[in-house]
């Protein structure tokens, strides 16, 4: 509040390479720290889409299955050959 421009100071951002009294191990810490934080903030949005990928992977294949569930069970055509197969022994 007490700045001109209006920004406060922690608000500010600074670059490291104009920043006067920076000594060049300390530019090169806060740029490994800057690669740092840009890992983790990727790796944080990739766990998200990986997950809602696995999710939708995962529904498909319950899908798929309870799809073919369904499907065998409506097929009649094991009973009629049993049928077939008692008349025939019947027959016999």
């Amino acid at each position: 509040p007490g700045e001109p421009g209006g920004e406060a100071a922690f608000a500010r951002r600074i670059d490291p390479a104009r920043e006067p009294g920076l000594s060049p191990q300390q530019r090169q810490l806060m740029a490994q720290v800057e690669r740092a934080q840009h890992y983790r903030a990727l790796q944080r949005r990739l766990r998200g889409r990986n997950t809602l990928l696995a999710l939708g992977i995962g529904a498909v294949v319950c899908g798929i299955y309870g799809y073919t569930f369904y499907s065998v069970s409506q097929e009649r055509f094991l009973d009629e050959l049993e049928q077939e197969a008692e008349a025939a022994r019947a027959r016999a």
